[in-house]
């Protein structure tokens, strides 16, 4: 080894994130010179599971993935096996689906603010982003009866409607969380102890954003104006519109900023969803076995895109289920971003990418080398 350069293992029992990793920072004195990553420490075999279950059952393995983002994970699911069938849900269901879409972005958000607010040694944030994540919790609990998988979906449509007593609840909801929201961005652009943990750290060009792979928020920060509810829309999305929210700077900081306004746009969404929402039924009739084929289904996580691809032999089960998580798309950048920074930025910079190791595990190793 070079003289004053030294190897310093993290992990897989990480001090401070709750999910196993290991990583390998080369550091030069204080200053990281390389970096490795090592996943797949959890891997479930969901995919494997799902090859031994019905159509119907996997829509609630396919949950487990994630319990942050567990509804989008059933909907694409649930897109790409209607999609098998040539079956389309009808429209109100499509509308509610997007609602809980939207519902829970907002959950992860908040969930993810509070993490990285942690990561910089932010406790006041924390704990406060945490308190009013209840809220909307609180609104998923009051829909579906269940505050972390919530079973919204059905082949061919969703099992909830929406009433006025609910509506009522969610307007109200949204009104106290918006309000706290606006307080979360002044903290994240104009705090001065924020901002020395977060200005011009992990930066990242569009350019590099692209050549590295980067999804969802984290490449919307450096200025890439990508978004599957924008680039192809899915469930309701064309009809109740998001905008793409994007920043040039391409640091912490802006990712911040990006998810913290994004909230902003989910709570429009929302309340304009809840005011037009479509008459009718809310499932359609779907085949217990599918026919032979494949499908693809693309759809916007609260991290970024999450790809699936079903393939079906004509059964009652699928032969193949493969899921590409955001996660997994955005680790690649983690060990650049973190060359050339203090070793103590590394945790910042990693949270910075809203990382689930859980639901990306592939056993994979990333190494800038």
């Amino acid at each position: 080894m070079e003289a004053n350069k030294f190897i310093v293992p993290i992990g897989p029992q990480h001090p401070a994130l709750k999910e196993p990793g290991h990583f390998e920072f080369t550091v030069d004195g204080e200053v990281v010179t390389n970096a490795t990553i090592r996943l797949g420490y959890v891997h479930r075999g969901v995919e494997r599971g799902t090859e031994d279950r019905t159509w119907v059952q996997n829509l609630y393995l396919i949950e487990r993935i994630c319990g942050i983002c567990s509804h989008i994970h059933a909907t694409a699911y649930a897109l790409g096996v209607e999609k098998l069938a040539g079956v389309t849900a009808p429209p109100r269901a499509q509308a509610i689906r997007e609602l809980f879409c939207e519902l829970e972005r907002i959950h992860s958000h908040l969930l993810w603010v509070g993490v990285a607010a942690h990561e910089a040694g932010f406790d006041a944030l924390f704990m406060y982003s945490w308190r009013d994540r209840e809220t909307v919790m609180d609104l998923l609990e009051g829909l579906s009866g269940n505050r972390v998988h919530y079973s919204c979906n059905l082949l061919g449509g969703v099992k909830f409607d929406i009433d006025e007593a609910q509506r009522d609840a969610i307007l109200r909801g949204l009104d106290f969380l918006e309000q706290r929201t606006h307080h979360y961005l002044d903290v994240v652009t104009n705090d001065a102890a924020f901002l020395r943990r977060t200005r011009g750290v992990g930066m990242m060009t569009r350019e590099q954003a692209i050549e590295y792979g980067a999804v969802g928020p984290v490449a919307r920060a450096s200025g890439v104006a990508r978004d599957v509810r924008v680039d192809a829309p899915y469930l309701a999305y064309d009809q109740f519109p998001v905008n793409t929210i994007i920043d040039t700077a391409g640091d912490l900081e802006a990712r911040f900023a990006v998810r913290v306004r994004e909230l902003f746009e989910s709570y429009r969404v929302i309340r304009e969803i809840l005011d037009k929402l479509p008459p009718g039924e809310l499932a359609a009739k779907m085949p217990r076995k599918m026919p032979p084929g494949e499908a693809i289904s693309r759809v916007e996580a609260p991290r970024g895109e999450l790809f699936y691809f079903i393939k079906s032999n004509g059964g009652d089960k699928p032969e193949r289920v493969k899921v590409r998580t955001p996660s997994i798309c955005n680790f690649g950048s983690v060990g650049r971003l973190t060359i050339g920074h203090q070793l103590a930025d590394a945790p910042m910079i990693l949270a910075g990418i809203d990382p689930c190791f859980s639901c990306n595990d592939r056993v994979v190793v990333v190494s800038t080398k």
